[in-house]
């Protein structure tokens, strides 16, 4: 939206005479077919400053107008996932020509900035329900409950798999030179599948999952890894274990387990790995392997584990804490 043509200074000055003169700012603007908004600032101005002239401005003024920067921000509003190039083109289209980053620093001073999108899980209508439930049911548990709660989950990592995003440094041309590339192979040159858990007090065992993991399996990785984590954490009795709905986890014969070996199941919303916190630290582990440049896949496991032991629990014990917050923006998030 280009900027509209700025009044010479006779017509400003014509303006304070009709207002001296007794003239209201609507017979002024029919007189001089002006908008009454604009002789209403011009009559202010005069009254401010005793004078209609500009002042001296500091810097270029701006390119976009104050309407202009009114339409693309509602624009963007509406729709997130406008472009720059077609903000560029609708104020092209209003006669006002831009480039791409105009419109980044015109929208950075309206507090909007280009950022990835989050993925999240795809929820279906009873997916929100059981997420919202889930939140109001716990929202004002607290902070002690979970900091007796054990969570635990697996992942599968890559050896080549994109486990985080590198920046490098380089000139023009040259983003092909072996110190600029990360290596990849077809299906990520294998992968391993982990089992982990942790509390509050740190994180605790961390084993790899060699074959398909089945109840019976499932049931053996808990005796022989839950349990010792249990007491070396020093766990209270009656504590909770916290893992996601797959059948593996909610069979009849694991539940019997847990509810022998007195562990409570914390009752989960379906697709909301979200809302556990053990997805933090395997972001943390696979970003510190991925740092390591494992060549094979022994080199992978060797370094998860190394690894997985130097999360601080300061930093478990953070994820805890904070726990909160995710009820609170499910919440506020409807």
């Amino acid at each position: 939206m280009g900027k509209t043509k700025e009044l010479s200074k006779d017509t400003r000055n014509k303006i304070v005479d009709l207002h001296q003169a007794g003239k209201t700012e609507s017979a002024i603007g029919k007189q001089l077919g002006l908008k009454k908004s604009t002789v209403g600032a011009i009559i202010r101005k005069w009254k401010t400053y005793k004078t209609t002239d500009n002042h001296p401005r500091s810097g270029a003024p701006r390119k976009i107008s104050p309407r202009g920067v009114k339409m693309i921000t509602r624009t963007v509003s509406k729709n997130p996932r406008t472009t720059r190039g077609d903000l560029v083109n609708d104020l092209q289209r209003a006669g006002t020509k831009v480039t791409k980053p105009t419109i980044s620093n015109t929208l950075r001073r309206q507090g909007l900035k280009s950022c990835s999108a989050r993925r999240v899980p795809l929820l279906k209508p009873v997916h929100v329900q059981a997420r919202l439930k889930f939140a109001r049911e716990h929202l004002d548990d607290p902070e002690e409950d979970w900091e007796n709660v054990i969570w635990s989950d697996e992942t599968k990592l890559e050896l080549f798999g994109k486990n985080s995003t590198r920046r490098v440094w380089r000139t023009k041309n040259a983003e092909l030179h072996p110190k600029n590339i990360i290596p990849t192979v077809k299906h990520g040159g294998g992968n391993i599948m982990l089992w982990g858990c942790f509390s509050a007090k740190g994180p605790e065992r961390l084993i790899r999952v060699k074959e398909r993991m089945n109840g019976a399996m499932y049931r053996e990785i808990l005796s022989e890894n839950l349990l010792p984590s249990a007491r070396a954490l020093k766990m209270k009795r009656d504590n909770d274990d916290q893992h996601d709905n797959d059948p593996k986890h909610t069979a009849r014969a694991t539940k019997e387990w847990l509810h022998k070996k007195h562990f409570k199941v914390l009752e989960w919303p379906s697709q909301s790995p979200d809302l556990n916190p053990i997805e933090n630290l395997w972001r943390e582990l696979k970003v510190r392997v991925a740092q390591q440049q494992p060549q094979n896949i022994t080199a992978l496991e060797e370094i998860c584990m190394e690894e997985w032991a130097k999360i601080p629990a300061t930093a478990c014990e953070n994820l805890v804490k904070t726990y909160r917050k995710r009820l609170t923006s499910v919440i506020a998030n409807n």
